[in-house]
């Protein structure tokens, strides 16, 4: 009987009938309309590459000298700078100072303090802003990496980058606007909802691509199928999603077809990222690589730079290995030479094509480490710890923020993680009180109710 309906029906018609105005605000939520709805200044940074340092560097032997520390090295710690403060593995041990062994060098026109260990970022330090005052809410790996990347604790929240590539949409059509990368030693893991588009559309997740040889499986059509063939397959698969789009209006749908077409393109544009041949050889010597990706972390950031030339939004290099409890000088030289010339090689090659000034590149882990010692290591730290940014509307040759003489606590401009994502997000044209998803009744943000935009740094 055609007159009578079932209630599967009654809310079907009534989700395609809703469908017409609701299109615009289903735009935005993909990312479609948001040049003009969510871009709410001229930006200074187009993209974002950020260097995940995972594990949490130590600032002691990177980017914050603390000559008082070596001068009470082995000796009590001040209770007082301890009091109600929360550590992760040291709350009833005897708190001794631990003084670094690494000399520093005050580098540049500058004269910004580095580290030793990086003798390659020495060389870019007019480049970069060092921030000595990175302070987070979180102590433990886990809810450290999803507070650093999410805005919060709680797992499952978007990440930073699908935050971005919602608000700003992409700009490649043949390559993913949030990917991942990954170098380091095998051990603790960064859990993969770092990247992950939580509740905004499936579309805004991070891509994670193969650090070594090809970046992603199935790039080949199997034997005997045509890419003709392929092609009409898809087109056929488009008109029954898309049919069955107009009877349920489920945006997921018109996602998923939208991944169909980008991996469809995805073969004929990953293999060309991902073959060096073409970079002339003093590029290759700057970077220290070969022809082809070889898992190397300098490896990751060419692939990097040549995923920024061709409009990848939001860019993420996960190198683990920094979490160094115990023999933290042998284990720091290790860490950092695994990453010094890649990130300095970065710099100096989007710099000399004119790319730095458009890209923001970022540099950091979850939290610093401790001002005591952890037998020959450093504990987790959420008062303190050292990050640095570059190119895209950032000051270069300068250092923000001061921590007292131990290095426990910022005593002058704390840059809070909430406070990094409100300029980051300012930094690419974006409020950060503005860019707002709505799911399950509450507006959600990347700051949350927090943050404020650091203009200090800002040029």
């Amino acid at each position: 009987m055609s007159h009578l309906h079932t209630r599967r029906d009654f809310f079907a018609k009534s989700s395609t009938a809703l469908a017409g105005t609701a299109f615009g605000s289903l735009l935005i939520q993909d990312g479609l309309a948001s040049q003009t709805q969510l871009s709410h200044h001229a930006p200074q940074a187009k993209r974002v590459i950020y260097l995940y340092m995972a594990g949490g560097p130590s600032q002691f032997e990177t980017f914050d000298d603390k000559q008082e520390l070596r001068n009470q090295h082995n000796k009590p710690l001040p209770k007082e700078l301890t009091k109600g403060v929360k550590l992760a593995f040291l709350q009833h041990d005897e708190l001794k100072c631990f003084g670094s062994e690494i000399a520093f060098k005050k580098c540049g026109e500058s004269g910004q303090e580095i580290s030793d260990l990086f003798p390659n970022i020495q060389t870019v330090a007019d480049d970069i802003c060092i921030i000595r005052t990175q302070q987070t809410d979180q102590v433990n790996h886990d809810p450290a990496h999803a507070f650093m990347n999410t805005g919060t604790a709680i797992a499952g929240r978007p990440s930073m980058g699908s935050w971005v590539t919602y608000g700003l949409g992409r700009v490649a059509d043949d390559l993913p606007a949030f990917v991942v990368m990954r170098s380091g030693p095998e051990g603790q893991p960064v859990p993969q909802t770092a990247w992950n588009a939580g509740f905004l559309p499936g579309k805004h997740s991070g891509v994670e691509f193969y650090s070594k040889g090809m970046p992603l499986n199935y790039l080949s059509s199997p034997n005997g199928i045509a890419r003709a063939t392929q092609r009409k397959s898809l087109d056929a698969l488009s008109q029954l999603n898309t049919l069955h789009h107009k009877t349920v209006a489920d945006p997921e749908i018109m996602t998923r077809l939208a991944q169909y077409e980008l991996a469809y393109k995805m073969q004929a544009s990953v293999p060309d990222l991902a073959d060096f041949k073409g970079e002339s050889q003093p590029i290759k010597n700057l970077y220290g690589v070969g022809d082809k990706p070889d898992g190397s972390f300098a490896s990751n950031c060419l692939m990097a730079r040549r995923m920024a030339e061709r409009g990848v939004r939001f860019i993420q290099l996960y190198h683990t290995g920094w979490d160094h409890h115990g023999a933290v000088v042998k284990n720091m030289k290790k860490s950092t030479q695994q990453v010094d010339q890649g990130v300095a090689a970065l710099i100096k090659d989007l710099k000399q094509r004119g790319m730095l000034e458009d890209t923001l590149v970022i540099w950091g882990g979850e939290f610093g480490r401790t001002p005591m010692s952890q037998g020959s290591g450093r504990d987790h730290h959420t008062k303190s710890g050292s990050m640095f940014m570059a190119g895209g509307g950032v000051k270069g040759g300068i250092t923000y923020g001061e921590t007292d003489p131990f290095g426990f606590t910022a005593v002058k401009d704390p840059f809070h993680v909430h406070d990094f994502h409100a300029t980051a997000l300012h930094l690419l044209g974006i409020e950060h009180k503005k860019l707002v998803y709505k799911y399950k009744g509450r507006n959600f943000r990347l700051t949350d109710v927090h943050g404020h935009v650091v203009n200090k740094i800002l040029v």
